[in-house]
């Protein structure tokens, strides 16, 4: 794949082609291609070539249509875990509610009949959508909900990707305690289960590494996510999706740990390269460019702040709202205006304006982030605390508003205690 042999391509059309083939057969011959559809879509959604992966399930879907009876009905709720997985992964978050809801009336129909489907996967995708789609609330809920569903004999995959989503979610509910136990036990799980050079546990170290972010841990963070780099370069080579996604978790981490020092050489070697592999593999309107360009602009600022030559500052700033100015189109573009995720790129143009010497238009991107984050989160909410706080800084050290920016300061705090 590295060279350029569309391998994954190939396969997934000749599968398609040969499903297609196969309509009119007897259902037995059917149910082996399904479960051949299963293996190579399992194969190629793990290698990370969801459209691949995508098409093949499609094509599986397509075969238990063709019989209205209880097996295809479980087949076809598998079916439509694996393609909402691949769609999860894809960013293709418009199609992931409708396999969703395609699941559900398939669990609905078994159920009429007297038969359960176990629900953890599903419930597992639904939070890990609603997480992508910054639905915190919701999210956190259905994690409960396929905690709940967690049953001896239950695939330990299954198992290491609901706590891994779960921990997540208590991430940013800001529950700390239980999203530790939660990620370290999936860390345990997938090193005892499949080892330390698989990539379910490198799946598991990214999210280890998120929650030690989140706590402050960061030194400790950097060294998690290199350790998760590590793994998937060897498993995965250099031009793939997981890698990219490694390399850009680096590169964040590593910014908030050089922060203090001003050494961001480091951090902007692994942003350029998540972009580098995105842009090699995936369309350039992808909305996994979004967080890596976001990335790659916060260090680019940093850097021209520090920078004592004035032409080469105004250069990188520029570069920065270039960047900033695309992953903001590009969260539009997939989530709206009212996302939390759109909020967040308006706060980051927000300080990048106060880095150009632009008040105005800084007031404006953090005012923006706060009305979207307010009418979504409610007024007490973290994320609310965080842009009020960025505004504050603005109104205290650039605009000469001492008494508004020790008001939005105090309600900072408050919220924040």
């Amino acid at each position: 794949m590295d060279h350029g042999v569309k391998v994954a391509s190939v396969l997934a059309y000749s599968f398609s082609r040969r499903c297609s083939y196969i309509a009119e057969s007897d259902a037995a011959v059917k149910e082996k291609a399904i479960q051949i559809g299963f293996v190579l879509g399992g194969f190629l959604s793990d290698a990370g070539w969801y459209s691949d992966a995508e098409k093949v399930f499609l094509s599986c879907l397509q075969l238990c249509t063709l019989h209205d009876e209880i097996l295809h009905w479980f087949r076809a709720v598998e079916c439509c875990v694996r393609l909402l997985h691949v769609r999860n992964g894809n960013c293709k978050y418009h199609l992931g509610e409708e396999t969703f809801k395609l699941a559900q009336s398939y669990m609905d129909k078994l159920a009429k009949h007297g038969q359960q489907a176990n629900k953890a996967a599903l419930y597992g995708e639904l939070c890990a959508l609603l997480f992508a789609k910054s639905h915190y609330d919701e999210a956190y809920k259905w994690c409960i909900e396929a905690m709940k569903e967690i049953t001896v004999g239950l695939p330990v995959k299954v198992v290491v990707d609901v706590l891994r989503q779960a921990s997540k979610a208590c991430v940013v509910k800001r529950e700390f305690k239980k999203a530790e136990q939660l990620i370290k036990h999936a860390v345990y799980l997938a090193r005892e289960h499949f080892g330390a050079k698989h990539p379910k546990y490198s799946d598991t170290l990214l999210d280890y590494g998120f929650y030690l972010l989140n706590v402050d841990n960061i030194c400790q963070s950097v060294a998690i996510y290199q350790t998760a780099l590590d793994i998937r370069q060897s498993v995965f080579g250099g031009k793939n999706i997981h890698v990219a996604t490694a390399h850009e978790d680096l590169a964040y981490s590593s910014y908030v740990h050089q922060y203090s020092s001003g050494k961001f050489d480091n951090a902007l070697f692994h942003a350029e390269r998540a972009i580098g592999i995105i842009t090699h593999i995936l369309p350039e309107d992808h909305l996994l460019l979004a967080s890596s360009k976001r990335v790659k602009a916060l260090i680019l600022e940093e850097i021209a702040i520090d920078c004592h030559n004035k032409e080469t500052e105004q250069r990188l700033l520029q570069e920065a709202h270039d960047l900033h100015l695309s992953s903001l189109q590009l969260a539009k573009k997939a989530f709206g205006e009212f996302n939390v995720q759109t909020a967040k790129h308006y706060g980051n143009l927000g300080r990048l304006y106060q880095s150009m010497r632009k008040f105005k238009e800084a007031e404006e991107m953090h005012i923006k982030a706060i009305q979207i984050k307010e009418q979504l989160l409610g007024q007490e909410d973290y994320e609310v605390a965080l842009s009020v706080g960025h505004l504050a800084s603005l109104y205290n050290y650039d605009m000469n508003q001492y008494e508004n920016a020790e008001k939005l300061y105090l309600r900072s705090i408050a919220i924040g205690e």
